[in-house]
């Protein structure tokens, strides 16, 4: 690049976006890398502070910064991700369908150690919307050397991209509704449709819901029954707490199911059970999903219509960033809820 006088750039051509800022107002683009600067151009980029401007001098060793942004995104994203065109040297991703977003944590570190890249993302693990930003990419100079774009390509490569959107599942989910005050009727059950209202936006198809009393034996009955009828997700609801008549993860249990974890270290929904009955998950919610808009339950659930199977030491991690602020107004999932 070479550095020109502004008052000499009449006729030249801009290497380089140049970006206007009204503070609280407006901050956008004024002039496009490729434009030509004309005579009436001078006075607004005096007027931008810019007494310099840089006229682009073609050269191996380096790559422009839009041409650089670029080709980060296009190393970075995976199945279900687009980008788009360079504005003011960022390149963003945007999901092609609603989906989980998956980010190597490790691979994104070990690209943004490098000098003068950058590359920012949504956290891990987070629900995304079809044509949301969620990365960018840039580098920090308007041209990086050849040999760390390299670089960081290489290690996007590594081990598969480093930012994957998982589409959801329309999961087959069968509801086993426990409690003998339920079942007997004297108190209407109010988990159904809550859980109704959670897994429809991940296009959860209800086989059915049973009511059963506080017995272990007819739990764990039902739960078979429902795997058996084609269930892909099993919920049961109530019976999670240590009363000696909350026997819900006694019924959990006695299927044979392969307990991952009873209890987390999330608040709300500490005594949430998962378990998996071979593939299908069962997952024993506390009360705490019927009366908090936002639980452990909504940082899982994600995870499980994404095809994903939940270990333990991820429950455990759950515990940095599992604290709910219990907003007075929710702004989950764009808050700090679940986040590590």
């Amino acid at each position: 690049m070479r550095k020109v006088p502004v008052t000499e750039a009449a006729g030249m051509v801009l290497c380089h976006d140049i970006t206007r800022i009204i503070p609280g107002r407006e901050k956008g683009r004024a002039f496009r890398r490729g434009q030509v600067i004309t005579p009436g151009d001078i006075p607004v980029l005096l007027d931008l502070g810019k007494e310099h401007i840089y006229v682009w001098e073609s050269e191996d060793s380096l790559i422009h910064e839009d041409e650089a942004a670029l080709s980060l995104a296009r190393h970075a994203a995976g199945p279900g991700l687009k980008w788009d065109q360079p504005n003011q040297g960022r390149v963003n991703l945007r999901p092609v369908y609603d989906g989980l977003l998956k980010v190597d944590v490790d691979q994104l570190n070990m690209v943004n150690s490098l000098v003068d890249i950058a590359m920012a993302t949504s956290h891990n693990n987070r629900v995304v919307q079809k044509g949301q930003i969620v990365a960018g990419t840039r580098v920090i100079p308007l041209a990086i050397r050849r040999e760390i774009l390299e670089e960081a390509e290489s290690i996007c490569s590594q081990a598969g991209p480093i930012l994957t959107v998982k589409p959801f599942q329309p999961l087959w989910v069968g509801v086993v509704t426990t409690g003998s005050e339920v079942y007997s009727g004297r108190v209407q059950d109010g988990f159904c449709s809550v859980i109704k209202q959670k897994t429809a936006p991940y296009g959860a198809k209800v086989l059915g819901q049973v009511i059963v009393p506080d017995d272990p034996f007819m739990i764990s009955k039902e739960i078979h029954q429902f795997v058996a009828e084609g269930a892909e997700l099993v919920l049961v609801t109530g019976g999670m707490s240590v009363d000696p008549d909350d026997v819900t993860p006694v019924g959990i249990r006695a299927t044979g199911a392969e307990v991952v974890s009873y209890g987390a270290p999330v608040l709300p929904g500490s005594m949430f059970m998962l378990a998996y009955l071979g593939h299908v998950p069962v997952c024993g919610l506390p009360g705490c999903v019927m009366f908090n808009s936002v639980t452990i339950f909504d940082l899982v659930l994600p995870r499980i219509f994404a095809g994903e199977r939940v270990s333990r030491p991820e429950i455990v991690a759950l515990g940095h960033g599992g604290l709910c602020d219990e907003c007075a107004e929710c702004r989950f999932p764009a808050c700090s809820f679940g986040k590590s």
